[in-house]
Formats: C-alpha cells, sequence, structure tokens
C-alpha cells in the first residue's frame, strides 16, 4: 500500500454528506475533482478495497497496458508531459491516479475498505440511505463510478470446484505464485489475454490456451517518448494541445468505420490479416485457427505486437471450442481430452452486464434497481434513470466505446452530473429524476442508430445483453455525446421543491 492509500485508510466516515461517490478510479477522482472546482466540499469517495486507483489499480497482471495514446488516456485538465512511452502502461497509470489524488487533495475524501452494501432513496427527506461495510449515512445526491469493467467474470464451467490447483483472474493475479516450469491453461483470449499471454510464455513449461473465439489483432505502434519529445510538451503548452487534439481527432475517425460505412472496414481487416501471416508464417493450420470469422470491429479491436509469435512457440497450443469440464488436475476441452495442468489464469473479461453484482439499491416506491435492467440498464444519457431521483451515473449504458478515450465520456458525463447537482445545490431541490417517457424516446433512438453499425453484424460480444440489445456502445461521435451532456436539461426532469404528495 502505498503513502498515500495509507493516509487515506485512516478516514472517518462523516454523516449526512452533499454528495457519494461510488468508485475511486478515473471517473470517482474526476467527479471528486470537479465537485472541490465548484466549491462543494462535503462529499465522500467509497472504495471497498484497501487500496484507490480503479481499474490500473485492479488490473496489475504482468503486460498490462491500455490501447489508447498516453496523452489521450488523460484529463484536459490534468495533462501530463511526462509519459515515458506512447500508450501507458500499469504502473505508469496508477501513478497519475495518485497524482490527481495529491494535487486535488482528495485523500480526506475517501473512504478505503468501505463497500456500498446497500442503498434506498428516502421519498420523505429527499436523500439517499447508505449502508456500507463499515457505516450508515445518508447523501443527497449518489453517484456511482464503478465503471463497467470493474466485475471479474468467470464463466460457469462444469467442475469449477473440483480443480485442485492455483485458479484465478487476470484481474486478480497472484503474484506469489510462480509460473516457473508450471503446467498452464489461460481460458479466454480477450484483451488481457493478450497481453499477459507474451509475458508469461518464457516461464512456463506448457500453455495451453483456450479460444473460444479468435480476436482481430493489430499491430500497437508503441514505442518510447524521447527526452527531446517530453521537453518540447513540457514548455511548450500549445504543442500539447496540438498533439492531444490531434491524437483525438485520428481515433475519433474511426467511428466512420464503425458506425457509418462499416463497408471501410475490409482495408483493416486486410492489414490485420497481413498482420497474422506475418507473425506466424510457417504454420498455417495455428494462422487459421486465429483468423476471426467475423467482421472486424463487431468485437473489440485489440491492439498488441507479440501476441501471434507467442502463440508459436514450441511450448503453447491453441485450442479452439473453448472449455467443457475442469477436474481435480486437468481441463477438459471441446474435443474431450483432459490436459493436465497446474495453474488455470482465466482472461474471461468483466461482466458488464451486473456491473453492480447484486447491491439492492432502491429508489422511488421502493423499487429495485436490478428490477428495472432484466434485459440490461437503460438510462437517460447514460446517467439517470426514472425512479431514481438524485441517483447518477458516470459512463452508465451506451456510454462506452469502440473508438476512441473513454477519458473524453467521463469528462463529458461528469460535467452533466456537476450541473444537475449544482442544481439541487442552488435551488434547494428535493429530488429530481428522468421522466420516464424521456428515457424511454432516448433510447429508442439510441437502438435505432445502433442497427447498421460493425457492432450489428452479427457477432455474439460482450457489448450485447443475453437479449441480443446493445445497451454498452454510443453509436456517434464523442463530440456529439460532450454537445448533449454540456448543459443539465431539467425540462426533462420531473424536478421538485417539495416531497410528492402521498
Amino acid at each position: 500500500m502505498t503513502a498515500l492509500n495509507q493516509d487515506a485508510a485512516a478516514a472517518d466516515v462523516g454523516p449526512d454528506v452533499e454528495v457519494a461517490i461510488v468508485g475511486s478510479g478515473f471517473s470517482g477522482l474526476c467527479m471528486a475533482i470537479k465537485l472541490k472546482l465548484q466549491g462543494i466540499e462535503n462529499f465522500v469517495i467509497l472504495e471497498k478495497d484497501a487500496v484507490f486507483g480503479g481499474t490500473w489499480r485492479v488490473n496489475h497482471y504482468p503486460g498490462a497496458a491500455c490501447d489508447v495514446p498516453s496523452h489521450l488516456y488523460s484529463f484536459s485538465f490534468a495533462q501530463n508531459a511526462d509519459w515515458s512511452r506512447k500508450f501507458p502502461q500499469q504502473p505508469e497509470l496508477l501513478r497519475y491516479t495518485e497524482n490527481l489524488v495529491r494535487d486535488y487533495d482528495l485523500l480526506p475524501h475517501i473512504r478505503l475498505d468501505t463497500a456500498l452494501t446497500g442503498a434506498d432513496f428516502d421519498e420523505a427527506a429527499g436523500c439517499w440511505r447508505l449502508r456500507t461495510s463499515k457505516h450508515a449515512f445518508s447523501a443527497k445526491s449518489l453517484v456511482i463510478a464503478t465503471g463497467a469493467l470493474s466485475r471479474p467474470a468467470i464463466p460457469p464451467i462444469a467442475g469449477l470446484e473440483k480443480f485442485q490447483g492455483r485458479m484465478f483472474h487476470s484481474a486478480e493475479w497472484q503474484h506469489d505464485y510462480d509460473l516457473e516450469g508450471k503446467r498452464v491453461a489461460v481460458i479466454g483470449t480477450g484483451a488481457s489475454a493478450i497481453q499477459f499471454i507474451p509475458e508469461i510464455v518464457g516461464k512456463v513449461a506448457q500453455l495451453d490456451v483456450y479460444q473460444r473465439t479468435p480476436p482481430w489483432v493489430l499491430p500497437r505502434p508503441d514505442r518510447a517518448i524521447s527526452a527531446i519529445e517530453k521537453w518540447l510538451l513540457q514548455r511548450v503548452k500549445p504543442l500539447q494541445w496540438l498533439y492531444r487534439g490531434l491524437t483525438y481527432l485520428q481515433y475519433e475517425m474511426r467511428l466512420v468505420v464503425f458506425a457509418k460505412l462499416p463497408s471501410l472496414a475490409k482495408p483493416a481487416q486486410w492489414l490485420a490479416l497481413r498482420h497474422i501471416r506475418k507473425q506466424i508464417p510457417h504454420d498455417a493450420a495455428l494462422r487459421k485457427m486465429v483468423t476471426p470469422g467475423y467482421t472486424l470491429g463487431c468485437k473489440r479491436i485489440l491492439l498488441m505486437s507479440d501476441y501471434y509469435p507467442a502463440l508459436a512457440r514450441n511450448n503453447v497450443k491453441v485450442l479452439s471450442g473453448g472449455v467443457t469440464e475442469l477436474r481435480a488436475h486437468g481441463v477438459v476441452g471441446s474435443d474431450g481430452v483432459e490436459r493436465p495442468v497446474d495453474a488455470i489464469i482465466f482472461g474471461t473479461g468483466f461482466d458488464v452486464q451486473h456491473a453492480l453484482g447484486a447491491l439492492p439499491v432502491r429508489g422511488r416506491g421502493g423499487k429495485l434497481l436490478s428490477e428495472v435492467a432484466q434485459d440490461g440498464l437503460e438510462a437517460y444519457k447514460g446517467a439517470t434513470v426514472a425512479g431514481f431521483p438524485n441517483f447518477f451515473m458516470i459512463t452508465g449504458p451506451n456510454t462506452g466505446l469502440g473508438h476512441n478515450s473513454m477519458i473524453y465520456m467521463i469528462e463529458s458525463g461528469v460535467n452533466y452530473l456537476i450541473d444537475a447537482i449544482g442544481l439541487i445545490r442552488k435551488q434547494e431541490l428535493h429530488s429530481l429524476e428522468v421522466l420516464p417517457q424521456v428515457q424511454a424516446d432516448y433510447n429508442r433512438a439510441l437502438q435505432r442508430r445502433l442497427h447498421g453499425t460493425v457492432w450489428d453484424s452479427g457477432c455474439k460480444s460482450w457489448y450485447l445483453t443475453a437479449g441480443g440489445k446493445n445497451n454498452t456502445l454510443w453509436p456517434g461521435f464523442t463530440f456529439e455525446y460532450r454537445r448533449i451532456t454540456r448543459h443539465f436539461d431539467a425540462v426533462n426532469y420531473l424536478v421538485l421543491k417539495q416531497p410528492p404528495a402521498a
């Protein structure tokens, strides 16, 4: 635990705060900073773990890195000219979040080892009654900033409880376990797996990679940032903004391929196929096995330059079709063959559709949030939910991206929430909540826009609910989302100065 986190652990939860923020990652920290900049100091950040930092504190597996360039994966109000690489790695990203906490004096507001266990909206008082693993207290507004990638997904494989070796998810990496000379099975070939597989392949005796669906992988154009580049970015501030802006435009234009003209994905798909041929030149069977059968972009595109060479090593076996059963000392693939292993590592991503888990959040009339999310949660502008007054989300439903930096979306969403909380404060409101018809119309329009995009081209992905609805991705340009969240639109909300009549 760092010194910053140790200091935060000593803080005590105060009662009756103005805003309770759940989560201490990029979203939660951005919300906290913006509250402070507005002169709002009576807030807390609840963090269920012993340290803060969100995604880049949780994901510390070997090779963990971001696939968005460093200078774009940082806040516009806290740009960093000292990134060491074009694509940031986990330790550097965690240091960035710690610097934010230090620079904006957020330690007094952070409550570590404090998990939210329940939340009920008090209709008479117009506030949230919150229960945590340590204390119960009230908050005028509740902000969920846990993000979609916060709940590790372990597939329901038969015999899961029978395996007697070491078993863990990439987001819960067990560094105390020495992989040297071990027989290891990796289940899943998503964004995390393609990063840690090249890191461990040289240590293990045998690596079995169980792949259900191969991902599209493009080279990651990573490199060290030179000393002269850092010097220029530090000394010439307009250059820093220009570089960030050009990077933003480069990534933003990818939406044309994904959502406007999916047929333009063919050149990128050709480059991905060329990448496979170039990196696996002598094994036609392996090339065929790792070549996707769906349109590039339908699932998340991954960036990695040493994944395919890792798969081509003599001590690696790629197995298609997934896993059917686990036994005491082995894994049974779809071919029915049991392969002995010492350890299993799940690279199976996150449960996006149930990111809040079984957390009982009860809104007006005692309605559970989980009850209104039978086929995935819907929200208005990814921020508010009908029937849940003074309840806000950052990067909620349909705000995810397949083409640009989520930091941009976080800042946009936070600005909207700050405007809303400012209205509650200024007018001393009892509550505000989005009108049900407004939310329904908004989401119908979203789903129409998603139809015909590359994400609607037929593959099965974590973007989709069990019913096939995409309630994960934003279908437009990020600047469109920035536009609709620039100001809080109270006209689309039930705004109450007093409790509603009984």
